[in-house]
This record gives structure tokens, sequence and C-alpha cells, in this order.
């Protein structure tokens, strides 16, 4: 904002210098400037590239310069006045507006584009015309400059002022950058989608050793970065060169001797017709042939080197340029043109002059030694309609056709300006512009988001860089048969097509300037042949390569394939590494060895399970099934016969139906299973807080509340099962990675959350059976079964802990077989290790299944826990324990309890004697070990010490007592040393501290008029 105030008032006090009548400076001279002028309400501005050769003036300082000497054909300067005067005819596109127009001849030059840039954005260069002009307005936009590198300048000084400025063949891609060009659009696709279409070639053709030469300027130099970055991908170059800007022999010859000894058979050219020129006759006065040019848009269609001493050396050249269009009555509107349409315009003089080879009479006298000598006058009857050259030529329409777009674009973004519905604009307050009095930067606005398709169905948009969509017309330099030589269009590129679709090429009509007739090559290395693939060398460039063999499993069908192909799941490489052959499939199946043997063992636990559910059935009634809780014994033995039975479903080939089911089956049979040991866990040490005096926690843990929890347990597994189910559920699944040449069939568990929360909820109940287990294993009674259990789950949690490692270790089937191990070897260590020691009894000793036995059992375990006598079995028998912790509550007969309590005391020979608690010997007495001295308690005579007692405080309460007693102090302290017994101390002083007190209160009522009080607050709700 800052650079646009300062180049404002620079231009405002520069324009008031110029108009001064008196100024205190003035202009000492002007630099004309060649260029077309129509008014009209809305101004657009071009600058254009008319001139095709350059005549230098004298420039030895000895006398005034000349003036720059051009011979010019216009042909997209008069397609930007033909876009306007056709918008102007069309009443409905903008209608009461008339587009006028300011169009600059660049000279071919920076300098003069620059100062043509300056004229357009200010009006200030002082040239008269014959159209009554005193110096032209300003313009809206600019179409222009054709050149990249006047391109990048002139947007860096309009971007200041967002002016739009649309270039119609700068395709540098370092325009697309909104960062330094923002107010750039173009109507040309930019180098990259060129260089794009360049590889596409290259691809196609196989064509992977190649040389560039770039011209040394922005579109040379950007383009060849670009190249060099996308070429990685399928070759390299083999070299790469520049052309420079001043024509210099030397440099010339160095690169003809690189293409000389470069064994690369295409080169691609990045430059202008000027630039290559120099390039192109080195080439071919040196003979040098067998060659494949790869043009770029600036000098494919460029005639003046497609010519017949040119096609030895550069004959099948495959140019790109942009698309060809049609524009309906050009022709005619370019053949009309004539001097005395533009009496005094000396660009259209010119023109004249250099189409015929003449000179108007009033020129003839100004010739100067700088100035080309013409021998023939020109009368203005000259018939241009019978001269064949380039600007009338409208066959090969493409940066005139893009000039064309430019101008239409500027005029579908006034239209838009038009159109807008007040109080829906995208200005401020949602206004509108008025197109009389718009601003460049309302314009800009407006053209950002231009969007319409013209006459030839082509869509003109500007994305989000100010590029169009790129189209390119592939091109072939070949014989006519007028012994010329034509460029013909033998393929288009299209980025809007579907990718991989993109070039089409119709290689039946390309030319190849070759002995052969055919595509050339251009590799570095040899093709690599089926079964093996391109290797780069090491610090070679990537078209060079060793063949080397596909890796197993992957094969290549073709030769000089990049990468091998990897086989399909169901196939494996063979020998040749050239074909896919069938897998071998394989899955733990009732067939193998293996499956049988786990199978057998399976059924073998079932059937084990069954049969301790006979016996514990037959012999439900005894007192070893009855004291083991016989309904939750017959629950758990029929969840451990599915837990073996579940390890079948881990057999054979997998479907839909057996993935979903093993896990199934497999988690809630042993959540189950647990939940059934957990809850006789609970059972075992409820029984045995139980037969304490008072306590009935049992009728709170009865059999209806057992069932509910088994229920409870396994309902939450079933949940999780049934959430896993519907979200990722198990799936057959081939297996590839652990044995090449087979495909082993497995289940994927789908969501590794599910099964790991199944897993995890059979480990959580695992784990806290285990721990109450083992904290009640020392329980004393014959038929305890925790430590059992304890032992039972000491295995479980064993087993499937070694179960991970080797789960994730195991390949192939052999994982499905780490599992059932796992399930069958925790099953049997919960089936014996629960069930076994019972089966003994009942089978082998039936004579400890009585009640005799038990109570005997039961009578000698108290005869040694009432006595001193160390258990003759301390592994076996431990001193029954019981809570420390007692709570006495006292009442009087009211409910309520006592005013005091007193301590009795048992004096050695003498009787019972009542002392009470505010006595000052109940302390050291309650509490010897923290009072060793018999330190007294308080008492009412406690006075305070003499210093600190005052007339209203002498006596010290037993709060202040208490509060010195438990302060802290630096030297040691048993009463703070005493953990617990600490604890109570302070609860008991704090108890008869507020006992005192509610004493008081309740002895003292009268004095402290209570009466009175409660007549008053009486009072007082009477009055509210």
């Amino acid at each position: 904002m800052i650079h646009i105030l300062y180049a404002a008032l620079y231009l405002r006090m520069l324009n008031a210098a110029l108009y001064a009548s008196e100024p205190s400076c003035k202009v000492q001279g002007t630099f004309q400037l060649n260029s077309l002028y129509k008014k009209g309400d809305i101004m657009l501005g071009g600058i254009f590239e008319i001139s095709t050769k350059t005549i230098v003036p004298d420039l030895s300082f000895q006398m005034k310069p000349g003036q720059w000497r051009y011979i010019s054909i216009f042909q997209r300067a008069q397609t930007m006045i033909f876009a306007i005067e056709e918008i102007n005819r069309n009443p409905s596109f903008l209608p009461n507006i008339t587009l006028g127009y300011r169009i600059i001849d660049n000279c071919e030059k920076l300098p003069i584009a620059l100062r043509a840039a300056a004229a357009l954005v200010g009006g200030l260069d002082d040239i008269s015309m014959d159209f009554n002009c005193k110096g032209s307005p300003p313009v809206l936009a600019i179409v222009g400059d054709p050149t990249s590198t006047n391109s990048i300048a002139l947007s860096r000084i309009l971007s200041l002022f967002r002016m739009p400025l649309i270039s119609y063949y700068a395709t540098c891609a370092c325009l697309s950058n909104k960062q330094e060009h923002p107010s750039f659009f173009r109507t040309i696709p930019s180098d990259t989608f060129q260089v794009k279409a360049m590889i596409e070639i290259l691809k196609h053709f196989g064509w992977t050793w190649v040389g560039a030469i770039a011209s040394e300027d922005d579109y040379g130099q950007n383009a060849m970065a670009e190249l060099s970055e996308q070429i990685k991908s399928i070759g390299c170059l083999s070299f790469v060169e520049t052309i420079p800007k001043v024509n210099q022999k030397m440099k010339i010859i160095k690169i003809l001797e690189t293409i000389k000894i470069s064994t690369v058979n295409v080169i691609i050219v990045f430059a202008s017709g000027v630039d290559i020129s120099a390039l192109v006759k080195e080439v071919v006065s040196n003979n040098i042939i067998g060659k494949q040019w790869i043009a770029s848009d600036a000098w494919s269609t460029t005639h003046s080197l497609a010519t017949k001493e040119n096609f030895a050396s550069f004959g099948g050249t495959i140019g790109i340029t942009v698309r060809r269009g049609e524009i309906p009555g050009l022709e005619s509107f370019l053949v009309q043109l004539h001097p005395n349409t533009y009496p005094n315009n000396t660009l259209i003089i010119q023109f004249w002059e250099a189409m015929f080879g003449c000179t108007f009479q009033q020129n003839i006298n100004n010739q100067t030694s700088s100035s080309l000598g013409q021998n023939k006058i020109c009368t203005g009857d000259e018939d241009i309609q019978s001269k064949k050259t380039p600007y009338s030529d409208v066959s090969q329409l493409r940066g005139s056709y893009n000039v064309y777009k430019a101008v239409y674009a500027l005029g579908y973004a006034l239209h838009n300006a038009m159109n807008c519905e007040y109080g829906k604009g995208p200005f401020m307050k949602n206004s509108c512009v008025d197109v009389t009095s718009m601003q460049p930067w309302q314009l800009f606005h407006y053209l950002k988001y231009v969007n319409f398709t013209n006459h030839l169905g082509e869509r003109v948009a500007f994305d989000k860089n100010g590029d169009v969509l790129a189209v390119y017309d592939i091109l072939n330099w070949q014989w006519d048969e007028d012994g010329s030589v034509k460029i013909k269009t033998v393929g288009l590129f299209d980025m809007t097509a579907p990718s991989g679709k993109e070039l089409l090429m119709n290689e039946s009509s390309i030319f190849w300037n070759f002995d052969s007739g055919k595509v050339p090559e251009s590799i570095c290395s040899k093709s690599c042949l089926p079964g093996t693939r391109k290797a780069t060398k090491k610090g070679k460039p990537i078209c060079c390569f060793d063949c080397v063999p596909c890796a197993d499993g992957a094969v290549s069908h073709q030769t000089d394939a990049i990468e091998c192909i990897q086989c399909p799941e169901e196939f494996w490489s063979n020998p040749g590494r050239n074909l896919c052959v069938l897998r071998e499939v394989e899955f733990l199946s009732y067939s193998d060895a293996m499956g049988i043997t786990l199978s057998t063992t399976a059924l073998s636990g079932a059937s084990f399970s069954v049969a301790v559910l006979v016996i514990f059935m037959q012999y439900r009634y005894t007192p070893v099934v009855k004291a083991n809780n016989s309904e939750l014994s017959f629950l758990l033995l029929t969840s451990l016969t599915l837990c073996f039975l579940c390890a079948l479903c881990f057999i054979g080939q997998p479907s839909y139906l057996t993935c979903m089911l093993r896990h199934v089956v497999f988690g809630i049979s042993f959540v189950l299973c647990i939940s059934c040991i957990l809850v006789k866990t609970i059972v075992v040490i409820m029984a045995f807080r139980a037969t304490m005096p008072g306590n009935n926690v049992m009728k709170w843990f009865g059999t209806a509340q057992q069932r509910g929890t088994v229920f409870l347990f396994t309902f939450i597994q079933s949940l999780i099962c049934i959430i896993w189910l519907m979200v990722a559920p198990p799936i057959p699944a081939r297996n590839t990675k652990y044995q090449n040449a087979k495909v082993i069939l497995e289940c994927d568990v789908g969501s590794l959350t599910g099964f790991s929360c199944l897993l995890g909820y059979i480990g959580l109940l695992a784990c806290i059976c285990f721990i109450l287990a083992f904290l009640a294993r020392n329980l004393p009674d014959t038929f305890n079964e925790t430590k059992f259990i304890t032992f039972s789950m000491l295995i479980f949690c064993a087993v499937w802990i070694t179960f991970i490692p080797a789960y994730i270790s195991s390949p192939g089937k052999y994982t499905v077989a780490v599992e059932i191990f796992a399930i069958l070897a925790s099953s049997f260590g919960l089936l014996f290790a629960i069930f076994a020691p019972k089966c003994y009894i009942i089978i082998l000793k039936p004579e400890r299944n009585s009640k005799r036995a038990l109570m005997t059992d039961m009578a000698f375990l108290d005869s040694y826990s009432s006595s001193s006598k160390p258990f003759p079995k301390l592994a076996q028998y431990n001193a029954p324990t019981c809570h420390t912790d007692v709570a006495v509550i006292f009442v009087e007969e009211d409910g309520e309890p006592p005013a005091e309590r007193d301590v009795c005391i048992y004096p050695i020979g003498n009787s019972c004697k009542q002392i009470s608690t505010p006595n000052m010997n109940c302390d050291p007495m309650i509490y010897p070990l923290l009072l060793p001295y018999g330190d007294i308690g308080w008492h009412k005579d406690l006075q305070h010490i003499p210093d600190k007692r005052t007339t209203k405080r002498i006596r010290l309460t037993q709060c202040q007592f208490y509060a010195y007693r438990l302060a802290m102090r630096n030297t040691f302290s048993i009463l703070h040393s005493s953990g617990k017994l600490f604890q109570k101390f302070v609860i008991d002083a704090y108890v008869k501290t507020e006992s005192a007190c509610l004493n008081y209160l309740r002895l003292h009522q009268q004095d402290l008029r209570v009466e009175q009080y409660k007549r008053l607050s009486d009072a007082l709700q009477a009055n509210a």
C-alpha cells in the first residue's frame, strides 16, 4: 500500500510539472512509441511484439541517435482490435459501453516494454495522433507482454496497482507464483504443463537418454529446471547446455561439440526462434544429422526455421504448441487494413512499407544513414489480399487465438461487473461497482472468477495461479507436396483428460528423419529381458542401469520393466520370474497329524469334564460336593466342557461361520468358567467371614446373587462379542507372509480392539480370581477350595502369559495350534487342579466323604487353634484371626447418649472403683505408652502461668490444655510417633472437650437465659 501511495504521488507531481504554465523544469525530449489508439468509455492496453527485425541506429555519440526502425507484421495486435470491435458490436454484451484500446509495440526490448507499461498506467507519454487526442487516458488492464522475461518485470510493477496483466505467450512457470505476481494472468499454459507434455512424449516412445538446450533467459532456464526435476522419474539428461542471449560463436561451437560426442539421439530445446536461429545455422552447416529434435512452443511453429535448407538436420522435429483456434471474420478484417484508415499513423505506415517493400513519398526525405532505404514508392493502391504473408494467414491461429481469449476474458469480467445485483456485490457493504468508473483492482477481482465457453466450445477459466487449462497440439515438421516444409498436427496433449490418457498420438502420420524411417532409440543401457527389472547404477544417471532379476513372488512380463509386478495373493513366481504360478493352500485340518492330535486331546478333555460332571451328579448329596457349592460346580464343569469343545472350531478350513463362532464360543465359555471360579472364591471367603458373631453377610450373597453374578460377568463378555461382530467381525483371510510358496488360510480377527477386549476381560477376571484365592488360601477348612483355585489360576495365568509371545512368533497354521494348545492346557489345568482332589476323595477315599470325618477334622483344627501348642502342619493349619477394631455405642433407657461416662479401675487388692473421664489421672492410666512418666491430665484447678494471666483469663480450659499438649515441637515426641494410638488419643481428647461443653450447656440453662432467648425468637417470628 505504501508503494502504491508513493507511485500515485509521483505520477501526480510529474503530471503537474508537465502541464504547468511556468514549470521550474521541463522535459528536454520524448521517447517515441509506436502505438495504435482508439478512444472508448473503458480503455484496454496492449503490449505486443510487432517487430520481427530490428535496425539499430547510429550509437557513435557523434550525432543525435536515430529512431529504431522495424519491419512489422502485427496479426496479434490486429486480433486484439478485432476482438474489441466484435464486443462493441454486440449490444447485449456490454450495453451502452464502448471499449477503447491503446496498443504499443515493445520492439522486442525490455526497456521499451517498461516504458510502454508506464505510459499505459499513467497516460504520461505525450504522443499526438489524428484522433483529436491530447494524451491518452489510463487503461484498466493490459494484454501482453508475449515474452516471459518482459512479463516478469511488467508484472512486478503492475501488481503494485493491482492492474491485471494478461499474457498470451509468456509460459515461464515462475509467473504462477502469486506471491510475486498477484495480478498476472495468461491464456497460454505454463511451462510446467509443457514439460509434462514432453515427459509424456518421452515415455510414449521409450526415450530415456536425452539432451537438453535452453536459452539464457527466464523462459529457458525455468523450463530447464522443471524438465530436470520431472525427467528423474523416467530417464535422465546426458547434457544440459545454454544458448547465450548475445550471439557468441565459441559458445555455439561448444554446444555443437557436446552434441557430436554425446550418444543421445533425442534433444529437447527451450528457446525462441530468434535465440535458436544461430544454433540452427551452425548445426546445418556442420551437417549434424540423425538427431530427433523436440521443440518448445516458442519455436515449434517458426516458419523461418522450418525450411528446405534446414530439413536435412531438423526434418521430423516434434514440436509442442498451444492449441490452434479459428476466429470467424478475422481474415476479412485483417485484409481491410489500409494507411488511409489510419492516416499519419507511423506504425501502419511502417507495416505497409515492410509488407510491399516500398516507401511513402513523405518518408523519403526523412531517411537517415541509419534508416532502411527503399527504392520503390508506395501508392496506397497495393493489394494486401494478393500478398501471402504470415499476417493474413489464419490457418494456424495460436498466439492470435490466445489474444482473442484474453480480450474476451476481460470482456466477461466487465460483463459480470455490470450484472452485479446491488446489495449482493463483492465490495464493501456488499456494494457493486460503476463500470464507467471502475478501478483496475476491481476488475482484477472479477477477472479471477471468469468462466465461460467460447464459440469453439472451449472453456476459458483461470485457476488459483492465474493459469488456463492446458491443451497442446503435437506438431511434426514434414515435406509438403509442393516441396516446401509443412508443420503438421500429429497428436494432442490434454491435461483435462483422465489420468493416463492425456497424450494422444497418431504415429502413422509422423515423419521420422532417419534412414530406417522408424522411431529412433535413445537409451543408455540395453533393454532388460522379462524376469528382470532396471536397477540404477551407483553414481550414474537413472537411465544407465543394470538388469536385476525380480525378487521372489514378483515377475516382469515385458522388457525394460521399471519394477517387477507382485504376483496375486493366490500365485507365486516361477523360477524364471516371468510367470505367476498357483500357490499351495495350507490350513490346520482334521487330516493333519497335528490336527488329529489336538482334536483328540480336545475330545478327551470334554469327556473328562462330562465324567466328572456325572460323578458329581451321582454324589451331589455327599458332604464333599455340598461343601463345594454343587450348583456352581455343575455350571463350572459344563463351561469347561464347552472350553474343550470350542477348540474344535479352530480346526478345519476357515469360513465366515467358523471364524465368528470360534472366538465367540471361546470368549463366552472361558468367561463363564472363570466367573464360576470367582464366585466360588467369593463364597468361601464370605462363608468364613460369616462365622463371626453377629455377621450375617451370607444372606446378601445367597444362591440367587451367585447366579446373578455369574450371569452378569458372562453377559458383559457376550456384549463385547456382539459389538465386535457388528463393528468388524472375524473373517477368513489368506496369509502369505510366512511361507512364500504357500497360502495359509486363517481367520483375521477383524478388529484388533475387539479381540484385545475379549482376551483382556478374561485376563481381568482371572487376575481378580487369583488374587482373592491367594489371599484366602490359608482359611481353615477341610475342603477349602481356595488353595486349589489358587493353584489352578496360577496354571491358567502362566499358560496365557506364555501364549502371547508364542502366538505372535508362530508362523502360519502353527499360530492356530498355539491358540488351541493354550485353550486345552488352561482347561486341563482348571479341571484337574480343582476337581481331581475331590474325585480322589469321592472315588478312592469314600470314608472321608462323611459328616463325621468333616466334624472330626474341624474339632482337630479347633483344638490346635485354642491351645498354645504349635500346629503340627504349619502349611495346613493357621491360627484364627479376628478384627482388631471394635466400636461400642452406649445409650440410656430413653435412647439418648449418657451424660457422662466413667472408667472402672481395679487396684491390686481392692474392689472396683469408678473415676470420671475429666479426672486428671484418667489419661495416664488409659495411655501408659503415651504418658510413661504418669503426666497428669487436665483438671479444673489448672491456671495460666503468671506472665500469661489476665484478670479475665486465669483458669486453663480443657481445650487450651490439649492444644498445648498436641502442639508440634522440635524435640522428639512419643505422642506424635504413636500412629493409630495417637489418633485414638486425639479423638478421646476431642470427645472429652465437647462433652464438657455440652454438659455445661445442659446444666446452666437458667444462667444462659435460654427461656428468654426462646421468647425473643417467638416474638421475632410473630412480627415477621
